[in-house]
């Protein structure tokens, strides 16, 4: 008798709204990989993206697994909760699987609402499987299910190693304490081949060069191998500042047909670097580190961060100027407020200074609200946050830019990496008409203004139960506190008033 598997990557979308980003990059892989870890002759498993279909709520569809998996950021956890309620509303025998950063920092917490909470890696699926339904419904190897994944179209993601050899303060990765690993060659192939045929591809790595030149070297090879037997025309990949560091390195992965890179440059000030233990972005400059990459014909994508908790709204704005009045760089393509996750460094640090805001949500903690006390005054900051969302005031400089940009490097770059690159002008001016064109809020509920201020941001409509659920889920969908009235942390992370590091190594 087959087994029924839905596997939902959950989201919220940082405007409240209830969308459909269909063109937002990157996509969510965690449903394929999952999905690689059942029997595909005994589970009949379905995928689904609340990034590109938007919030599930179809009645059906919530009752149809006899196994719900859930993953998602940090931000999603209260989605878990929501599609949980549905699904045992529907269907009260079905078994709910949690994974991801939050139940990782919540394992107690995560307890309460799921059947299984998994505190590993995708693997564990495999654990959860063999224990509910029997050793047959284990897949004999795990391989991505990039056929079930609908939202994939043209670029196709592989991982080769996880976790990264750097322990950057405000990063998910060094809370957990997990040491980098690398996939086998065999398994990077596996993988490849089960992307099916693609224009480009992604390596999802949280960091492709690592800590092992031979293995990085080996991979690009790899790459090369595979992009040479058709399997993609182009690849890209996401590395840290000290990929950087030789220049060698830009030249290797630019023959093996490398089409551009994407690095966590985070701010051009080295003083905020060093604070955030970002040493390895301070060794060369960020300027000539991205310039070098132009001019070796290599399109270069990053964020920044928007520290409003230890800069001026002055400093902030002046750093915006620079970047935007500089076209020997790439624009960022996202521009992010520091965002306190579970059992960083930076969220031990902020509770210890007590820098929550008071009724602060776990929801918040989504790079758009200011959860933080800010350095200047609140009325400026708020204004700023909100003037950054589609950079107010910076459209001029942008235009400008993106024109200036692309005369600069049109020697060195393709017309398709010129577009890619100015195309970030258009993700910071008009992120929803680029992500999600014809985009429509689903229930058509009325959406409430945003304060971009946790103690005052209102809730999503997602909230509300899209249908009727039994009375018992009622504080399923409450919002998980990280701050009480007063600031401290709440009851629902009482937890994390000990640290504890998942994993570490």
């Amino acid at each position: 008798m087959t087994k029924r598997v839905l596997i939902v990557n959950c989201y919220f979308d940082e405007t409240r709204r209830a969308l459909q980003l269909s063109n937002k990059m990157p996509q969510a892989m965690g449903p394929a990989f999952l999905a690689g870890a059942l029997s595909p002759e005994l589970c009949e498993i379905r995928l689904y993206d609340e990034v590109s279909g938007g919030p599930l709520e179809d009645p059906d569809l919530l009752a149809w697994p006899d196994m719900l998996v859930l993953t998602g950021l940090t931000v999603a956890f209260d989605r878990m909760l929501h599609l949980t309620a549905y699904a045992r509303t529907r269907n009260p025998r079905v078994i709910v699987v949690a994974g991801g950063p939050a139940v990782r920092a919540l394992p107690r917490l995560s307890g309460e609402y799921f059947d299984y909470v998994c505190l590993g890696d995708v693997e564990e699926l495999r654990d959860v499987a063999r224990e509910a339904f029997g050793p047959a419904f284990v897949a004999d190897q795990m391989i991505p299910r990039f056929d079930l994944a609908s939202w994939i179209t043209w670029l196709g993601y592989v991982e080769s190693s996880r976790y990264c050899n750097f322990r950057c303060s405000f990063c998910a990765l060094t809370g957990e304490g997990r040491g980098y690993t690398k996939y086998s060659l065999n398994d990077i192939r596996r993988q490849i081949e089960a992307m099916g045929r693609k224009k480009a591809m992604l390596f999802i790595d949280n960091n492709f060069y690592g800590n092992d030149r031979k293995y990085f070297l080996a991979r690009v090879e790899l790459a090369a191998e595979m992009r040479r037997g058709g399997h993609f025309k182009r690849w890209s990949a996401l590395v840290t500042n000290d990929f950087f560091y030789n220049q060698e390195n830009l030249e290797v992965v630019r023959e093996a047909g490398c089409f551009g890179l994407f690095s966590g440059v985070e701010s051009f000030d080295a003083e905020w670097l060093r604070s955030s233990n970002k040493l390895q972005n301070t060794r060369f400059p960020q300027v000539e580190m991205i310039r070098n990459t132009l001019e070796q014909g290599l399109a270069f994508f990053y964020g920044v961060i928007m520290d409003v908790t230890t800069r001026t709204v002055a400093d902030l704005q002046r750093e915006l100027e620079f970047i935007t009045g500089n076209p020997e760089v790439s624009l960022p393509g996202f521009i992010t407020l520091p965002i306190p996750l579970l059992g960083t460094p930076f969220f031990r640090d902020c509770l210890e200074r007590e820098a929550f805001l008071p009724n602060t949500k776990l929801r918040d903690l989504d790079g758009t609200t200011v959860s933080l006390r800010p350095l200047d005054e609140p009325e400026r900051v708020l204004q700023f946050v909100k003037d950054i969302q589609n950079l107010r005031g910076y459209r001029g400089r942008v235009l400008k830019h993106a024109a200036q940009f692309a005369a600069r490097y049109r020697r060195s770059l393709s017309p398709l990496q010129i577009g890619l690159c100015v195309g970030s002008a258009a993700l910071l001016c008009a992120g929803n008409t680029v992500t999600a064109p014809g985009w429509s809020n689903r229930r058509r509920r009325p959406v409430q203004p945003r304060t971009h201020l946790s103690t005052t941001e209102p809730l999503d409509a997602v909230y509300t139960p899209a249908f009727p659920v039994a009375s018992r889920f009622e504080r399923y969908f409450q919002p998980t506190m990280v701050t009480d009235g007063a600031g401290q942390l709440s009851e629902d992370l009482e937890e994390l008033s000990v640290p504890v590091l998942v994993g570490a190594v």
